[in-house]
């Protein structure tokens, strides 16, 4: 089985050595998004609702660069600096993701790229 590498000018270039995201057969497998505006590549706001809208967007914007949307995604994992902002970031989710929803998990990590409050990452399955 090959692999694809997955890139978009619609979401932030990656700041280290890897790929937005790769496909192998069905499964593509999207990389941590951070809040990074991807024509700017700074940081959104401190405000953890812009700051999750913002890597929603980026993650859609890798999702239909491999041919799927966030609707193809069947897990999650979120990383945040602090749980207290957990039902916050359920609550955009929900503008993003519809039922039935993908797997998920909720992680508290001491820190984040740039200082940011929030990254998710994820696996796509996309139609045969």
């Amino acid at each position: 089985m090959s692999k694809q590498v997955i890139h978009t000018e619609n979401a932030p270039a990656a700041i280290g050595p890897y790929s937005q995201a790769v496909r192998a057969g069905n499964t593509v497998y999207l990389s941590g998004q951070i809040p990074l505006v991807p024509e700017t590549m700074e940081i959104i706001s401190e405000d953890i609702v812009e700051q999750t809208t913002q890597v929603f967007k980026n993650l859609q914007a890798v999702c239909e660069a491999a041919g799927g949307s966030l609707e193809n995604v069947v897990k999650f994992n979120i990383f945040m600096t602090d749980l207290g902002n957990f039902a916050t970031v359920n609550e955009v989710m929900t503008q993003f993701v519809k039922q039935p929803y993908p797997a998920r998990a909720a992680m508290g990590v001491r820190a984040l790229p740039k200082g940011v409050q929030i990254e998710i990452e994820g696996i796509m399955v996309l139609e045969d």
